[in-house]
């Protein structure tokens, strides 16, 4: 045996090894720990003492024993490993030999406060070896006490940790540059569960969040994409079904305005890192969810859309007015045309033909009935057609919630309060939307225009669309001065107006909102029971095939 066997007793080893399973330090092969316990617990005349050497000595972990002073009185093979330094080399150095100089002075105060009450003592130090090289030293310190009470020797255990130091800080760093970059992504991104609960979002999620006042973004996101694709979260999940350029709408109220995004959504998984996971490979499945919000380009597409609408109903209102004032013409003209008809055939039939003065006067009706029906060839000639419209599935709700827009700051320069109740859902009719579009903005402008007058102090418009008995109802009141009962069959006639004299004349007129409702066979009426101002009802039938 070597003078390194007979340095310590079995006696003193056995203690320095109950101090190590006292305290074991991360790294320690199972084996030898389970060699060390048994060398403990059972009797040492069954175990000859070259083992307890051996096991020390064979340990994967680098292990030395020093003296009170901490001068080194032995080092495995490991320690001569890990420090380049052979024990010939280091026995007799302190162990202060291997520091590196550059661990906190505080670090060194801990380990001895507490070695010195006889505590175990495990941390990291930055050691150098025999090369100069650096490295990172994972130590435990456990003090080894005689039966007298008194610490005689130190057991150190310890473990190069440099490269997975390394590694933790390179993930680490990773993990921070990603989330960075996510952070700074101007785009709403989330990660969710299986349950579809978010465990990963960045900070325009959260503004986000905040702007919805509590409700969950993701979930709103998700709730409306999947009720649009006809499935729910579950669904997605199984089938790993992933989307694209999904367009959500939501609403903050409060007199917000809506907020418009596109979403896509992607399933990744990745393998989980348990201790169960080892060996079966299980892997996690998560939801990345990113939305891009477009309401900037919704609002410019929209006032591009309201500028074609708008062009659209002066163009279409024009020609109305025009067919208005011509048939008008046509109609007071036809009138007298009508009567020297009647004159010519009544001087016709006398029978005093040949009376002079009576053929004068026929000559002069015929050319006068020939004059005024040649005008009204010609006022006929020059009515304009109606612009094309072709009938099509509308929904009168949006026709509703685009004339509003339309009239928007007509409305708020007269201060007037719009309270609309549209149905939650209405079917569509199949109808000419320009057509229909007119007729609502002729009635609201109307309405709107019944509330500028003087004397009005509340200015209220009221609508309402709903489902009756097969037809979609849709009822328009205004708190203005209201119409007249002898003049609410006449406001539908052609030419009649109630505005006063010099106004300057808007709208298609009443008569022309007649026309539109009778072209798709429904009903307008001026309710009678209605006493804080004037309310228009009209009725359109779903089933509409004009």
């Amino acid at each position: 045996m070597s003078s390194r066997d007979t340095q310590f007793s079995t006696e003193k080893l056995s203690t320095a090894l109950k101090a190590l399973l006292d305290s074991p330090p991360v790294g320690l092969s199972e084996d030898v720990l389970e060699i060390f316990q048994q060398a403990i617990s059972n009797n040492h005349s069954l175990l000859p003492s070259r083992l307890f050497f051996e096991a020390v000595e064979q340990s994967p972990v680098a292990i030395s024993i020093t003296d009170a002073g901490a001068n080194i009185l032995y080092t495995n093979r490991t320690f001569e490993r890990v420090t380049g330094y052979s024990s010939d080399e280091i026995i007799g150095q302190n162990e202060s030999l291997l520091s590196n100089k550059t661990t906190p002075r505080i670090v060194y105060e801990t380990l001895w406060s507490r070695i010195r009450q006889q505590k175990p003592w495990s941390g990291t130090l930055v050691n150098r070896r025999k090369d100069g090289s650096r490295y990172l030293a994972e130590l435990t310190i456990s003090p080894v006490v005689s039966p007298k009470g008194n610490t005689t020797h130190y057991l150190g255990i310890h473990r190069d940790t440099t490269e997975v130091h390394k590694l933790e800080h390179q993930v680490r760093n990773q993990k921070n540059l990603i989330e960075s970059v996510v952070d700074a992504t101007p785009v709403v991104t989330a990660v969710l569960n299986e349950s579809g609960k978010v465990i990963l979002d960045n900070m325009e999620y959260k503004k986000l969040a905040a702007d919805m006042h509590g409700h969950e973004p993701a979930q709103e996101f998700l709730s409306a994409i999947c009720a649009s694709r006809g499935v729910n979260f579950e669904i997605l999940y199984k089938k790993q079904e992933n989307f694209s350029s999904q367009e959500v709408s939501f609403d903050p109220g409060g007199g917000g305005q809506p907020r418009c995004f596109t979403c896509t959504g992607s399933w990744f998984s990745e393998q989980d890192s348990s201790a169960d996971a080892f060996f079966s490979q299980a892997r996690h499945v998560y939801f990345l969810l990113v939305a891009n919000e477009i309401t900037m380009i919704k609002r410019q597409q929209e006032d591009v859309r309201h500028n074609a609408m708008r062009a659209l109903m002066a163009e279409e209102e024009l020609v109305e007015s025009m067919r208005e004032a011509l048939g008008g013409a046509i109609f007071q003209l036809q009138g007298p045309v009508n009567l020297i008809s009647a004159v010519l055939n009544m001087h016709e039939r006398r029978q005093d033909n040949n009376n002079n003065e009576n053929i004068s006067t026929l000559s002069v009706l015929k050319q006068a009935l020939k004059a005024g029906e040649q005008a009204l060839s010609m006022l006929q000639v020059c009515m304009p057609e109606s612009l094309e419209n072709t009938s099509e599935p509308v929904n009168l709700n949006q026709l509703v919630r685009e004339v509003l827009s339309l009239l928007t700051q007509r409305l708020l320069s007269l201060d007037v309060i719009v309270d609309w109740k549209p149905a939650p859902t209405l079917p569509s009719i199949n109808g000419k939307q320009n057509r229909l579009r007119n007729m609502l903005a002729q009635i609201v402008d109307n309405a709107i225009d019944a509330m500028s007058k003087k004397g009005v102090e509340r200015r209220e418009l009221y609508i309402v669309t709903k489902l009756v008995s097969g037809s979609v109802v849709i009822e328009i009141s205004d708190t203005g001065n209201g119409i007249a009962d002898e003049l609410r069959l006449k406001v539908f006639e052609p030419f009649f107006t109630t505005k006063h004299a010099g106004r300057k004349r808007t709208g298609m007129g009443l008569s022309m909102v007649q026309d539109i409702v009778n072209e798709h066979a429904g009903t307008i009426e001026i309710d009678s029971k209605y006493i804080d101002g004037c309310r228009f009802i009209v009725r359109l039938p779903i089933n509409t095939n004009k």
